[in-house]
Order: C-alpha cells, then sequence, then structure tokens
C-alpha cells in the first residue's frame, strides 16, 4: 500500500500486523520471550515501518544498547520502546537504510518479519 493511501485506521492496522508478527527468529536478542515481544525487534521493526510509512531511521543508545525506531512527518513511531525500563536515547542520529541493512542477519531477519506482515495484512 502506498504511504499516501494509508489512512489512520491502516496505519494502526499495520503497527498492530507487525507486534503480531514479531517471533524469535526476528529478534537480534536470544533470550526473546512472549512475555516481552519488542525485545531485539528495532532494527526490523523501523524499516517495515519505513516499508510503509516513510520517513528516517533513527538510532541511539539506550541502556548501553544500540536502538532504532522511525521518524516520520515530524512525528516518531517507536513500537519496541517498551522493552526497556527506563528510555533516555543518547547520540541519537539518522541511519540510511543500506547501513541498517549491511548486517546479513538484519536482512534475515527483516525479510521473515515483512513477509509476515504482509501475509497478515493480506497482501501475499
Amino acid at each position: 500500500m502506498c504511504v499516501c493511501e494509508m489512512t489512520g485506521a491502516d496505519r494502526a492496522s499495520l503497527l498492530a500486523a507487525i507486534r503480531r508478527a514479531w517471533a524469535a527468529d526476528t529478534s537480534i536478542d536470544s533470550e526473546w520471550s512472549a512475555t516481552c515481544p519488542a525485545r531485539g525487534q528495532c532494527a526490523v521493526t523501523a524499516l517495515v515501518v519505513q516499508d510503509y510509512l516513510g520517513g528516517q531511521l533513527v538510532r541511539a543508545k539506550v541502556e548501553g544498547i544500540s536502538h532504532y525506531w522511525n521518524w516520520i512527518r515530524g512525528g516518531e513511531v517507536d513500537l519496541t520502546r517498551d522493552q526497556f525500563t527506563h528510555f533516555a536515547p543518547t547520540a541519537a542520529g539518522i541511519r540510511s537504510r543500506g547501513y541498517v541493512l549491511s548486517v546479513p542477519d538484519t536482512v534475515r531477519r527483516y525479510e521473515t518479519l515483512k513477509e509476515r506482515v504482509a501475509m497478515i495484512l493480506g497482501q501475499e
């Protein structure tokens, strides 16, 4: 779906589909669990959000680890923020899509999440 065609309801459905699609195989964290499904999902989630909504990829350090989210038309979209007990990002900056996808494991996890979200949304 084109970003320009996405209504508020479509956006809510997208964000819900992403959350439903998270699993151990899309997380970078080997200790992922259903009790904290956002854990280790930030980079791949930010990429899928960008696929549908556009915008920029933001990266910062939070609690000593790398964290990604989206900046879209003057607002933030961060579906994985709740994995942190204290969200206080430092050294935030914009990262290119190519930079985020330069890690083969990220590519694999992103492709898995992207396909799962498309299936949930009925696009495949």
